[in-house]
């Protein structure tokens, strides 16, 4: 049994950070209903679409990923039949989810007021780029206008690079996860109250968060971080060092550590008794880097990583997506999975990292457009067959 196999999910949202969000919880076994518009479908599903390289049957790599064990309902939300039996599903669900900008819901009538007066119960959540109130709760939001208002963005790269956005889309993410987070909070506050509530996520605010420790100093300083690549503004050496192979990091954040890798290098400069404690290690950082840069260079990644993991020194290999994807750890957390494609064939993707000692863990394939329209309606509403025809023929489902 999945953990939340109990929970009923109508799952409205696109792009990334929603759909991210909504897939945590379907992973870990939430009933996840899609519903899409008629047509065409939820946007995500042109993406990629038509690239031979990125797609399965018509179907591109961020749908196929981020919708697998859903069901897809075909529904029109703006005619007045399709908005009444999306409240019949509401009556049946435990979570309403979206990612549309601020003010959709309501002028949809599918906010959490109306729906609240529909099951009480319903835990209801938007995640927007900037929240449902403040200032610029009306301003679109991409993962990059996340990245770059929310700080982080101005400490990654150098000063002689410029600012660089993290390589993952984390706006995105980091609202998604977020989502997840507040929605299983309602959840188990319902448990207790017996009421939903409303869960408002800010992707920015989510940014702001991740600052953590970094925005203390700050405040507590009053001094501007900047981007230094790699390094670290007190470790030493703490960076990326290029090899006859391929890259590898050490991340040296005690004296003791330092004191073995300078005995395992073998050097007089980095032996140096003044460097057994971090201040001239820090003052001296450039020289230490340099040297510990050209002492690499002399051999593989793979000879000074058998090195290092026997002297147990904080490291690793700076993992292309080939390597990554591939690492024994990554394979032994069942990290990478094979989802089925409901058309034939699998493909293989990222697992959920949230693992349960209780829980099955399995992936259920992404849903054709309007695949499980009338098996839900059907299942969760009692509707019969001709009540379902006529809602196609109208062009209410599809």
């Amino acid at each position: 049994m999945k953990a939340l196999s109990d929970v009923v999910m109508l799952d409205l949202t696109h792009m990334l950070s929603g759909p991210y969000g909504a897939m945590m919880l379907t992973d870990l076994g939430v009933q996840a209903i899609k519903i899409e518009p008629p047509g065409k479908g939820e946007g995500t599903r042109a993406l990629q679409a038509k690239d031979p390289k990125n797609s399965r049957h018509g179907m591109g790599s961020y749908f196929y990923t981020l919708n697998r064990s859903k069901k897809s309902v075909a529904l029109d939300l703006k005619s007045d039949e399709g908005l009444k039996v999306f409240y019949e599903l509401v009556k049946k669900a435990d979570i309403v989810i979206d990612n549309f900008s601020a003010g959709v819901t309501g002028r949809l009538k599918i906010d959490h007021d109306t729906l609240s007066k529909i099951n009480p119960r319903i835990i209801t959540c938007t995640v927007t780029g900037f929240g449902e109130t403040g200032p610029h709760r009306a301003r679109p939001a991409f993962d990059m206008v996340a990245q770059a208002m929310g700080g982080g963005m101005s400490i990654t790269g150098t000063p002689e690079m410029g600012p660089f956005r993290a390589g993952i889309p984390i706006g995105d993410l980091g609202g998604g996860i977020f989502a997840a987070i507040g929605i299983l909070s309602a959840l188990h506050q319902r448990t207790r109250t017996g009421k939903g509530q409303h869960v408002d996520v800010s992707m920015l605010d989510a940014q702001i968060s991740m600052l953590n420790y970094m925005a203390t100093m700050y405040f507590m300083s009053d001094e501007n971080p900047y981007g230094i690549g790699n390094s670290h503004f007190v470790h030493v050496p703490y960076d990326s060092f290029k090899t006859k192979t391929r890259p590898i990091i050490l991340a040296i954040i005690t004296d003791n550590f330092y004191e073995i890798l300078a005995n395992l290098l073998d050097d007089d400069l980095l032996k140096n008794p003044e460097y057994k404690t971090q201040p001239p290690r820090l003052r001296d950082q450039k020289k230490i880097n340099d040297r510990v840069q050209e002492i690499l260079l002399t051999n593989t990644a793979e000879h000074w990583m058998e090195k290092l993991t026997a002297a147990r020194i904080p490291h690793a290999p700076v993992n292309d997506f080939k390597h990554a994807l591939a690492d024994e750890q990554v394979l032994s957390r069942n990290m990478i999975v094979e989802v089925e494609h409901p058309l034939g064939g699998k493909v293989k993707m990222p697992g959920n990292p949230a693992k349960l000692s209780d829980h099955e863990d399995s992936y259920g394939p992404p849903p054709l457009l309007g695949q499980h329209t009338s098996e839900v309606l059907r299942d969760m509403l009692g509707m019969k067959d001709a009540d379902i025809d006529a809602l196609k023929k109208a062009g209410t489902i599809q």
